[in-house]
């Protein structure tokens, strides 16, 4: 420990021209041992860990000489690795990178393409249109299913590789937050900043947080053994339809907006009820599961 304060305390202090990995070799008392550029290494790698920012300025073959950027690296320490990436995407989104670099949050890892939506893996040509129109408030004009829209937008958001837009309809009387499919939208500009009505940023219907309009709209489909069907009534609320299952069973269809009230209440039920479809609802509870393994 002693040593990597000695080390940090060095390139803190010469923080515009770097110090040499020279220099740090002495510094560290690693003088004189068996390959002491592995040495230092392996204790840069230590300072990483602890959410320090260094870089090699060095080119390829030349003597390594190192950097330290300072950065507040107390959020590197305390977020977990997933929660590091989605508050990077965040500020991405809010175009604020200089606060990625300042907060020295790590440059986002290609994720994998989850089943089912290879066809999202690229970002959507509306995309950037789309991301600026939300933070600043433009009406967003487009083609969608055969017909114009004009929509004020309310928020933006990814969903097992797909990317959704929330908003209001003009003209619309009822003002019902509506969902589109931005890799969908065709011929898409935007009015000039802050033509678009401000939304709230969640639409609470009811004190169930089941009826939270939170995520875009996914039917999903649950089969209970019929002596639990009340149980799952009761946690999830009235479903759009029942119909028999396979022996004494039922299957319950849910309209979820809100997929972690889903989640929350399914671990709830435990094995009184099983998840028929889709897929993705499927996958993420198991991924919800084992995060807390």
């Amino acid at each position: 420990m002693e040593r990597l304060v000695r080390i940090a305390a060095l390139l803190q202090a010469r923080a515009d021209a770097g110090v040499s990995a020279e220099t740090l070799i002495r510094a560290a008392g690693f003088e004189g041992l068996a390959d002491p550029g592995t040495q230092i290494s392996r204790e840069i790698r230590h300072l990483e860990n602890q959410g320090w920012h260094i870089e090699n300025l060095a080119g390829t073959g030349e003597p390594a000489h190192y950097r330290m950027t300072t950065v507040d690296n107390r959020l590197r320490v305390r977020l977990t690795p997933g929660q590091q990436a989605a508050l990077r995407r965040a500020v991405q989104l809010a175009d604020r990178s200089d606060l990625a670099r300042r907060l020295g949050l790590p440059e986002p890892a290609a994720a994998p393409t989850p089943a089912g939506a290879a066809l999202n893996a690229v970002p959507p040509e509306a995309l950037s249109l789309v991301v600026d129109a939300v933070r600043d408030h433009q009406v967003l004009r487009f083609g969608y299913k055969g017909t114009p829209r004009v929509v004020h937008p309310e928020s933006l958001r990814n969903q097992v590789g797909t990317w959704y837009l929330r908003g209001v309809e003009d003209g619309d009387p009822a003002e019902r937050l509506k969902t589109f499919v931005v890799s969908r939208m065709l011929d898409a500009h935007a009015d000039e900043v802050g033509s678009a009505r401000r939304l709230p940023a969640a639409r609470h219907h009811g004190l169930h947080p089941m009826a939270w309009e939170v995520d875009p709209p996914v039917e999903v489909t649950l089969a209970a053994p019929d002596h639990y069907v009340p149980d799952v009534r009761r946690w999830l609320g009235e479903p759009l339809s029942v119909a028999p299952g396979d022996g004494d069973t039922t299957l319950l269809r849910y309209r979820v907006t809100n997929r972690e009230a889903l989640r929350s209440r399914l671990v709830e039920l435990g094995r009184r009820v099983v998840i028929v479809g889709p897929d993705e609802v499927r996958a993420e509870l198991v991924a919800a599961l084992e995060a807390v393994r």
